[in-house]
């Protein structure tokens, strides 16, 4: 997963915000996750690069990639927010609440949940990025009674 795909420089700066080193660190350190990572793993591999970010910098930083759609955010059963490169089509997630085991699940799928949230609930669903706990086969199997 790469944020190299994405015009990320003109993104930021057509928001009226500077592309700094600091944000770049940022976004690279996002990036290398490979996939969702937390607020302190961001912290530490920036803090690598450049000791001089710190966790205010970085909060304000994330939060405006999020609302730029550079970066997606997600919070788990754990009560911590993961963060993840924005990729170019919508993709949720399973997460096992025992083994946790994840896995992606189709936005079709997804898509038609939406649906029907809108006509019946006339709410229009406005995420790209929903993480979906439960329990997985294996582990059903394991204590079917649960």
């Amino acid at each position: 997963m790469s944020h190299e795909t994405t015009e990320y420089e003109e993104i930021i700066r057509a928001a009226g915000h500077r592309v700094t080193p600091q944000r770049i660190h940022i976004l690279d350190a996002v990036c290398a996750a490979n996939g969702h990572t937390t607020l302190g793993e961001v912290y530490a591999r920036v803090r690598q690069i450049d000791p001089s970010v710190d966790r205010s910098t970085l909060y304000r930083t994330l939060k405006l990639f999020v609302e730029l759609g550079l970066v997606v955010s997600a919070d788990k059963r754990d009560g911590e927010t993961y963060y993840e490169i924005a990729q170019p089509q919508h993709h949720h997630h399973l997460v096992c609440r025992k083994c946790g085991q994840e896995r992606e699940i189709d936005h079709a799928v997804i898509t038609r949940m939406v649906e029907q949230v809108l006509s019946d609930y006339d709410f229009r669903v406005d995420t790209n990025h929903l993480i979906l706990f439960g329990i997985c086969g294996t582990c059903a199997a394991q204590a079917p009674d649960s």
